[in-house]
């Protein structure tokens, strides 16, 4: 096949609220809580840390730390992922020291284990798990982004609560509240453990970060342990208003270069990609895009082999497989009771036989003709790559910056992409109308 269609590409203007003084916002958001009276000199605070790519996490992290040294603690960090890390402590240490969160940074010590203590059981009679060093702790400082959830739908979604259950949860609790949903809903499950966890395991403040669509730090929040359910409300709302989007609802093919668990949850956000559910199949709803394929090209190095969401994709290269670890991204997926986001796309040598095969899967439009969009992944959609079906309706967008003429798809001597060039000044194109 050679009839491609031609590529230009587009980037989005959204809505752009940045917190500026990252440690700066914590420490006064933090103060507003007035831990003191809580915290006694000498005791010791566990803060939880996760695996998501997190922007400025580390001087987040820092920050609470931080603060609790001010009253006179001596804090410590707890990876908190669940199953992540192929579930070793180890791996979890590992990957919280790849984005930055450091024992030197920090200024204070990491303690990884994946075991846990069972505190309590919920009135479902499910068993709660709690991370063994967080449960000796005298208090636990729980911080996480708040965000839509890949999989499920509700007032609460990804966030703190889920940060108690899942990441402090670690493999064990992960396991049994993911087998849990099975019977329970989401939010009765996440609501249920998570009432037992802030009475019974030490949790003394939460720290929620939401970021906006260019993943950047919007807003970052400490909460009191009685308003984690009516804080986490309100910033899902906010989150939901500002994460990233595809700049046009309807795909036909989109090419994704990498997924991760730094990334998303999922590998690829299935509220960015359409995907969300049922798993696998574009979702009948006009909140989210209609996309018929994706195929993605290679992971990130951060995520460490875990392919884990993988499965959402119908395509990808020959060496996306090559990078993935096949244990770590089994235990994930099983650990989270999607055993389908594990399951291999159909993957071929080229982007060239990529592009040949998913173009002959759309339908009936012509390859030269289809509605293809190209991404770096589901964080970065702030420039986008988007064909020659969509060139006049960008032109119609006050929200999309035209920044490339109209080109073919290049191929190496392998016959994969040659990446585009630097994009081109805007004011060059915004008169040339004709494709």
């Amino acid at each position: 096949m050679s009839d491609y269609p031609r590529m230009f590409r587009v980037r989005q203007t959204r809505e752009r609220p940045r917190v500026e003084d990252i440690s700066g916002v914590v420490e006064r958001e933090l103060a507003q809580l007035n831990l003191g009276k809580v915290i006694k000199p000498g005791e010791s605070v566990a803060i939880s840390a996760g695996s998501r790519g997190i922007t400025n996490i580390p001087e987040i992290t820092k920050a609470i730390a931080d603060h609790c040294k001010k009253h006179g603690a001596q804090p410590f960090i707890v990876p908190a992922m669940g199953s992540h890390g192929g579930g070793t402590a180890t791996g979890q240490r590992e990957i919280l020291e790849s984005y930055g969160i450091t024992e030197k940074f920090v200024g204070c010590p990491i303690r990884a284990t994946m075991d846990t203590v069972i505190v309590t059981e919920s009135k479902e009679g499910i068993p709660v798990h709690f991370d063994r060093y967080a449960h000796e702790a005298d208090h636990v400082v729980v911080c996480g982004r708040v965000k839509p959830h890949t999989g499920f739908a509700g007032e609460i979604e990804s966030g703190l609560m889920k940060m108690m259950l899942i990441g402090l949860g670690k493999r064990a609790g992960a396991t049994i509240y993911h087998r849990a949903i099975q019977d329970y809903s989401f939010d009765q499950v996440v609501r249920s453990v998570g009432e037992k966890v802030l009475s019974c395991c030490g949790v003394i403040a939460g720290v929620a970060v939401v970021e906006n669509a260019y993943d950047e730090t919007a807003k970052i929040e400490a909460v009191g342990t009685h308003k984690f359910i009516e804080s986490e409300k309100k910033l899902l709302v906010l989150a939901k208003e500002w994460m990233p989007r595809l700049p046009f609802p309807d795909v036909d093919f989109l090419i994704v270069d990498e997924i991760g668990k730094n990334i998303s949850g999922s590998g690829m956000d299935t509220n960015v990609v359409g995907r969300k559910y049922p798993v696998g199949s574009p979702v009948e709803d006009p909140r989210y895009p209609r996309v018929k394929r994706i195929a993605v090209r290679g992971l990130c190095a951060e995520s460490h082999g875990n392919a884990a969401g993988i499965g959402f994709a119908e395509f990808m290269t020959t060496r996306a497989l090559h990078q993935i670890n096949v244990e770590a991204t089994r235990i994930n997926c099983i650990t989270a009771g999607v055993p389908e986001g594990a399951m291999l796309p159909l993957h071929y040598d080229s982007d060239r036989d990529v592009l040949d095969v998913a173009l002959s899967t759309i339908g009936l439009a012509e390859p030269s003709d289809a509605r293809v969009t190209w991404i770096r992944n589901t964080l970065h959609v702030a420039n986008v790559e988007c064909s020659a079906a969509y060139w006049e309706k960008a032109h119609q967008r006050e929200d999309l910056e035209i920044i490339s003429a109209l080109r073919p798809i290049e191929f190496d001597v392998k016959g994969n992409f040659v990446p585009f060039e630097p994009a081109l000044a805007t004011h060059q194109h915004r008169e040339c109308r004709n494709p």
